[in-house]
């Protein structure tokens, strides 16, 4: 299982909301390069940047600073947030990011997601799956659907799509652990790499998602910046029990 640290940018600083919640914001930096560094630093296996101005506004505001990231680090980058056309998403492949995560886009256009896989590959197309109370959530999380999650995944996976994230809404930021029972479920309907995001906090959280055959990576946010969990234990812990669970 691979570590994603991640870096949510807001007009140019590092920020985490809780539960998608502007109003709960907590800014952590004016530098995003340098965070980024130091989790390259310390063992993260790939780098996830969400744009927050773009996801709620679908305007990206922070394209160069992506730019920067990419050219600095030796390790992949990911990018997510408002990625809702054909010249937004080739724009961040052109500058060299190892995927694009789309949400809303996907949500809102099969057909734009299908372009976008035929175009790219699979593989460089990830699909960002926000879950409130088993229903998929769009537009920064602002707007439920009457989308049932699994089956948002089952059509993203026959499209091609390589990757999904999932989030429960309900767990990020929040550092209660992850919805574990629902990624069992999500793991046991579809071939795609899963990545878990949101609400880790402990090692023992971090053990137990390692411990999940077929789980590929997990995304760590708050808990770093917070200090509740160091980056090169985390990456020591995910390596000693995947390979426990014969992960490769």
């Amino acid at each position: 299982m691979i570590i994603l640290p991640a870096i949510d940018l807001l007009d140019g600083q590092v920020v985490r909301l809780r539960e998608g919640k502007l109003a709960e914001k907590t800014v952590y930096s004016d530098d995003p390069l340098a965070f980024a560094r130091r989790w390259e630093e310390e063992g993260g296996n790939c780098l996830h940047v969400v744009d927050l101005n773009a996801a709620f506004t679908g305007e990206p505001r922070n394209i160069e600073m992506v730019k920067r990231l990419v050219r600095t680090l030796n390790i992949p980058v990911q990018v997510g947030g408002g990625i809702r056309s054909l010249e937004a998403a080739s724009t961040f492949i052109k500058a060299g990011v190892a995927r694009v995560v789309l949400g809303t886009g996907a949500v809102d256009s099969p057909i734009f997601l299908e372009n976008l896989v035929n175009r790219f590959g699979g593989d460089k197309i990830a699909v960002s799956v926000d879950a409130r109370d088993g229903h998929v959530a769009v537009r920064g999380w602002t707007e439920v659907t009457s989308i049932n999650v699994l089956d948002f995944i089952r059509m993203v996976e026959k499209l091609g799509v390589g990757t999904i994230i999932f989030t429960d809404i309900a767990t990020d930021g929040t550092l209660i652990g992850p919805n574990f029972p629902v990624l069992e479920k999500i793991l046991d309907k579809t071939h795609c790499n899963i990545i878990s995001s949101g609400g880790v906090a402990t090692l023992e959280h971090i053990k137990q998602l390692a411990a999940m055959p077929r789980l590929h990576g997990l995304i760590i946010g708050r808990a770093l910046f917070d200090g509740t969990i160091d980056l090169e234990e985390a990456v020591a812990l995910a390596n000693y029990h995947s390979d426990a669970r014969g992960a490769v």
